[in-house]
């Protein structure tokens, strides 16, 4: 059995996909569909991002679902994707978005409106330089709850990602304060992160009841392929579960680990990154060592599946 896995905000780079937009026609056609839907003009931005917009919130996470989604779709048509029994798809964050365009149980054109709402949502949720995020490396989620709860810092885990990194989210002033804090009790690195707001925390909030309104209006085909929510890490087919962890995932923690973990209790043996970068394919070995992981990010990585 397979599960499939799709990466999220932070691994978008200019040029990601292009031989895949080069050489597919399934490809372009895709791209062209998403370019229409959203007014966007994901294809120069991806390509040659000419007027450095592709980390800009707003712009990066439509971007990373296209690709993601395109080289999905070349699978599907050139390999043997499609008969390895895929029974799970999760995606981190944005890439959650992703597996329910992939898994067909949202079309693309109501995941490329909504990931773009989503986008515009989260860039504009607080004003620029009051929030910030920051990577935690060499302490675990319990670890850095710990820490925060001891020490009365006023910030939120944001991403479990692994046992090794922990993300951190709030006010930016809290979250330079508390490096210190953290490299005291044991972290090895305190990385401040490269984004337009403190995301998965409180002040997402607004943003999403604002998200939930649009959520209630999209179409949700039944089908038997099974999603892991950032949320809860719950596992469902079950559309109104998957419906309710989807509007309560802007502003809560991205529950990787569990997830993963979760997914190791399914008996599930292979999973199969898609999409640009191969950051969960890391994050992933360093949650289990059961599972047989392939990232598939460029053309020549097709003679793997």
């Amino acid at each position: 059995m397979t599960t499939i896995v799709f990466p999220g905000q932070g691994s978008q780079y200019v040029g990601m996909s292009r031989d895949f937009i080069d050489n597919f026609q399934i490809a372009r056609d895709l791209l062209d569909s998403i370019q229409e839907y959203t007014s966007i003009n994901i294809k120069d931005i991806i390509l040659n991002d000419p007027e450095k917009k592709l980390n800009q919130t707003n712009i990066t996470q439509i971007a990373i679902f296209s690709c993601s989604l395109i080289i999905y779709k070349v699978l599907e048509s050139e390999t043997s994707i499609g008969d390895q029994n895929i029974n799970y798809m999760l995606g981190h964050s944005l890439g959650e978005y992703t597996s329910l365009a992939a898994s067909n149980k949202l079309n693309v054109k109501d995941s490329s409106i909504i990931l773009k709402k989503r986008g515009e949502l989260m860039n504009s949720a607080v004003k620029p330089n009051l929030t910030s995020m920051a990577a935690i490396i060499g302490l675990n989620s319990n670890m850095v709850s710990k820490i925060i709860n001891e020490n009365k810092i006023d910030i939120e885990i944001a991403n479990d990602n692994s046992p090794m990194q922990i993300v951190i989210s709030g006010l930016k002033q809290n979250v330079v304060e508390s490096e210190t804090i953290f490299k005291k009790n044991g972290a090895k690195k305190f990385v401040l992160l490269n984004v337009s707001a403190a995301f998965h925390s409180k002040f997402m909030n607004e943003a999403q009841n604002e998200l939930k309104t649009y959520l209630k209006n999209l179409e949700f085909t039944p089908n038997d392929i099974k999603i892991i929510s950032n949320f809860n890490a719950g596992i469902s087919k079950d559309n109104k579960e998957i419906l309710y962890a989807l509007e309560n995932q802007m502003a809560n923690k991205v529950n990787w680990v569990d997830s993963i973990l979760a997914l190791e209790k399914e008996n599930e043996n292979r999973i199969i990154e898609i999409g640009p970068g191969k950051v969960l394919s890391g994050l992933i070995k360093r949650i289990s060592s059961n599972f047989d992981i392939v990232s598939v990010n460029d053309i020549t990585d097709l003679n793997k599946i």
